[in-house]
Order: C-alpha cells, then structure tokens, then sequence
C-alpha cells in the first residue's frame, strides 16, 4: 500500500516564480493544489509507476542500471549479427 499523499496549497505566482522547486515536491510525494485568488482551480499529483515498470526502478536502485535523464544513445559497440541484413532478406523476398 502506497505512502498517503501530503497536501500544499500553492497560489499561482509563487508556483510560477519556484516551478521547479515545487516539482521537486511534487516528485516526492507531494500533491499541490493551485489556488487563484484563494479558490482551487487545479490539483498537481505525482505520477504514479505503471506495475510492469517496477522492475527498471529496482534495477536502478541497485545500481544495476543508470539513466541521466537524456535520450538513449545506443551502444558504443553494437552486437554484430550473424547472417543477412533484414534489408537483404526483404529485398530478396520482393524480387
């Protein structure tokens, strides 16, 4: 059972003026309700984990796996596969 969501009341310039700090909160457990003019107008809620990804964020927990944040790059040294190149087998089946 997951941890119960604690709740801030934030106005709309000061989130404005501290975003990132306030997704910091948020990313920590942290649920935001965003008031104008001391009415609720939104609620921010952590995203929750889908159950079959799990397992990437206990692999990183570990230290088996590693992610910065950016885009994948891929390997430095890509496996080498035996055989013939898809483009090959397709080309070959198309003539």
């Amino acid at each position: 059972m997951a941890a119960p969501l604690t709740t801030e009341q934030i106005g709309i310039r000061e989130l404005k003026t501290h975003l990132s700090r306030y997704l910091k909160r948020v990313r920590a457990g942290t649920r935001l309700v965003v008031t104008d003019r001391g009415r609720s107008i939104a609620t921010i809620t952590p995203v929750e984990t889908p159950p079959d990804t799990v397992w990437v964020s206990d692999l990183m927990a570990v230290g088996g796996a590693h992610w910065g944040g950016g885009k994948p790059q891929g390997s430095v040294r890509p496996p080498r596969l035996a055989g013939s190149r898809v483009s090959s087998v397709v080309l070959e089946d198309r003539r």
